[in-house]
């Protein structure tokens, strides 16, 4: 019997989102993972699911208590080409991390009223050139190890269409998300377009994840319907946004960011953010809300929050937190006490303690995308000759911008 059978099929996700209920999705587990010293930044990949599934579960655990109810499998970048790609040296298939990803999910979804969903993103080998064929194959190696289809991270919409074709000869639901903001894929193609184009290739749900902040990819998925309604088609809306403020990030979004990966802490989002996002994604039709870099649970706790009177409860983890800081109410201080309202954390403005930060970064635009050799897959590490390379393409965009 093949892995998928394993698990019972998740048919609930179009009936809950189709009765206009809300899923809350969880946050992003590889930069969450990197943060405890279980993911390597740079390859991002998910091993941590064979070598360290404690954490993974503990992670996923956390999310739930937090009240997301989908538990997203821990299978970001666990394609084989990945797995080899810039010096890797993992012993561990894509098939083999993707399985246990199954597992551990499904252990902690049956904790809760929570949903599996499965995951593929794109490739190295799309960016390389590499044929249609070629990279379907590599779709259909992961579609035999997951559940609830979520295609997501994905920077063209052409590579996005090609998953959603093999996906969906599953015959479950497809989810495709897009890490594009409101200027469209790599190639200019429109939020607009690429949605249409995702719903005629199968998609049952399309949206958006990462690379952007939530506002942001709020305003592209708004994008997306328009296009879709306009088209006379029909579908389900998703977000999974950054949990960073990214107003200067130019079309590729936050890896451009001079502060990616290991600065990013200043742009942070609180949880009063996060509640203006819940209910902003809500009001835009959006019902598959969640997060994605940077969100950890007490994120998902703010959105969940937020919309606890459309969803009818409150997670088990706002028990000992209090809607709007009402815990603050037995704090010793008398002017911390006096915070504990909601009108006063809706009007904060955080200050960031740093006296020399700038308010705005410039991106590192350097135009490089899918036909560029230096995104060409190789499985040997980066040579010192390549990395000077790199060091003069930056020196030289940086002194352009």
């Amino acid at each position: 019997v093949p892995p998928v059978f394993k698990y019972k099929q998740l048919l609930g996700i179009l009936e809950r989102l189709n009765a206009g209920e809300i899923v809350i999705g969880d946050g992003g587990f590889v930069f969450a993972l990197e943060k405890r010293g279980y993911v390597k930044a740079g390859p991002w990949t998910p091993e941590a699911t064979v070598t360290h599934p404690e954490a993974v579960r503990q992670l996923h655990r956390e999310f739930l208590r937090a009240g997301a109810n989908v538990m997203q499998a821990f299978t970001f970048y666990a394609s084989d080409d990945k797995l080899e790609n810039r010096g890797q040296t993992l012993k561990l298939t894509g098939a083999q991390i993707n399985e246990a990803a199954c597992d551990l999910a499904r252990e902690v979804a049956n904790e809760g009223d929570a949903l599996v969903a499965g995951g593929v993103c794109q490739t190295p080998s799309y960016l390389s050139c590499k044929s249609e064929p070629e990279v379907k194959a590599i779709f259909k190696k992961q579609l035999d190890v997951v559940l609830f289809m979520c295609l997501q991270y994905f920077e063209h919409v052409e590579e996005a269409e090609w998953a959603v074709q093999v996906l969906k000869t599953s015959g479950k639901p497809v989810a495709a998300s897009l890490c594009i903001g409101p200027e469209g894929d790599m190639h200019g193609v429109s939020p607009a377009e690429c949605a249409v184009r995702l719903v005629k290739a199968g998609a049952q749900i399309v949206g958006v994840n990462c690379h952007f902040d939530p506002m942001t990819c709020v305003k592209a998925v708004k994008m997306m319907k328009e296009g879709v309604e306009k088209a006379g088609l029909k579908a389900q809306y998703m977000v999974q946004p950054l949990a960073y403020h990214t107003p200067d990030c130019n079309c590729q979004g936050f890896i451009d960011l001079p502060e990616f990966p290991f600065a990013l802490e200043p742009r942070i989002l609180t949880r009063w953010d996060m509640h203006q996002y819940a209910r902003e994604a809500y009001n835009a039709g959006i019902r598959y809300i969640g997060g994605c870099c940077g969100y950890e649970p007490y994120h998902i706790r703010a959105v969940a929050e937020e919309l606890a009177k459309e969803r009818g409860f409150l997670p088990a983890a706002s028990e000992k937190h209090g809607l709007w800081g009402s815990a603050l109410e037995m704090h010793t201080k008398p002017w911390v006490r006096a915070r504990a309202r909601r009108d006063y954390w809706e009007n904060i403005r955080p200050a960031s303690g740093r006296p020399q930060c700038p308010s705005l970064s410039t991106p590192e635009g350097w135009g490089v995308t899918k036909g560029h050799s230096e995104l060409v897959q190789h499985k040997e590490a980066t040579s010192a000759q390549e990395m000077n390379r790199v060091l003069e393409m930056q020196k030289k965009a940086k002194s352009s911008a």
